[in-house]
């Protein structure tokens, strides 16, 4: 004889946790998803602050450059590390960034402790 019910309660437990997996799938992709959203979010902050600043030369392709902030605020584009400054910087570090072939700038760097690698 079959024992309806335990076949039943069988069937019902593999169900769940066949769709509890796939729905763990679908929860590990939103976050991923979530998470690219947010790295492009920063590039166009960083990117929009860039070109908002004080650049007193002409960005290469490929090149690694600093933002920096003013004390008053305003935005300055610099070749100088933040390691390389020889004497105490009034600029506070924003972000260290590489300008790519498209003009977009990548984010190598930031002050941005929330910041997600990918």
């Amino acid at each position: 004889p079959i024992d309806k019910g335990r076949t039943k309660g069988l069937a019902v437990s593999a169900m769940h946790e066949q769709t509890n997996m796939q729905l763990d799938q679908i929860k590990q992709q939103v976050e991923l998803l979530a998470a690219q959203a947010k790295k492009i979010q920063k590039r166009v902050e960083i990117s929009e602050d860039i070109y908002l600043a004080d650049v007193g030369f002409k960005p290469l392709i490929n090149h690694i450059y600093h933002l920096y902030e003013k004390e008053e605020g305003e935005k300055v584009l610099s070749m100088i590390a933040p390691e390389e400054w020889g004497r105490a910087s009034k600029l506070v570090f924003v972000a260290t960034v590489k300008l790519l072939a498209d003009h977009t700038w990548d984010i190598l760097a930031s002050n941005d402790e929330e910041e997600i690698e990918i």
